[in-house]
């Protein structure tokens, strides 16, 4: 899942400084799971920016909405109206849906309420651990299932670097299992050791933001 948190509360009233009437719209799925921009967090929002807003001397009007998700156009369109009605949007969504929303209404400025962290898994209540790069060349059959791009500090892909620590924790972040650990043990247990004397080539890192926006295209979906 997408998961994001909250822009402090100044942060955004600096954004909304000349603007008369707000929309808040949350999105009902990624955000709303890792408790950041459900409706939940929109009814929370709203008033509390209101009231930030009037405490700065720029007093706004707040509406509400929450979707079934803003990376959807066929979502996005019921705000319409409500978005004509307003001098400027506040997103809860994660940044796909932000730009589908700003792409759609081009005439209202959209300000983020959200920073959007990482593609994560919740490992326990009120805790999500980043699993995934979406680097576009996934290698989890050769790491047995454990990803060394997002789960490595340094995204080695040949084993662990020399600064493991010798209780098996990561050298950069010393409360995170080194990944490499995690995949050697992995491997023992599926008796596949030796799979990872392979030394692998290079990872393919063209399907990087370097090269600017990713795209994906399936021709068969096309119409």
């Amino acid at each position: 899942m997408i998961t994001a948190e909250w822009k402090p509360i100044e942060e955004m009233v600096g954004y909304l400084r000349g603007h008369k009437k707000v929309l808040v719209i949350g999105c009902a799925t990624c955000v709303a799971e890792c408790a950041a921009g459900g409706e939940r967090e929109v009814e929370t929002l709203a008033p509390l920016l209101a009231m930030a807003m009037q405490n700065d001397g720029n007093p706004v009007e707040v509406k509400s909405a929450t979707l079934e998700r803003q990376c959807e156009p066929e979502f996005v369109e019921a705000i319409a109206e409500a978005a004509a009605e307003a001098d400027a949007i506040v997103s809860l969504a994660c940044g796909i849906g932000m730009q589908l929303v700003a792409e759609r209404f081009v005439d209202t400025p959209l300000y983020p309420g959200v920073n959007t962290t990482s593609l994560s898994l919740r490992e326990e209540p009120g805790l999500w651990t980043s699993r995934c790069a979406a680097c576009g060349d996934c290698v989890l059959g050769l790491t047995f299932g454990l990803c060394p791009v997002a789960r490595c500090a340094k995204s080695l892909m040949n084993g662990p670097c020399g600064g493991t620590r010798t209780d098996g924790m990561c050298e950069i972040n010393q409360d995170t299992p080194c990944i490499w650990r995690l995949i050697v043990e992995r491997a023992t247990a599926c008796g596949r050791l030796e799979d990872l004397t392979q030394v692998r080539p290079p990872k393919n890192w063209s399907n990087s933001p370097a090269g600017g926006p990713k795209r994906m295209l399936r021709e068969d979906l096309r119409s």
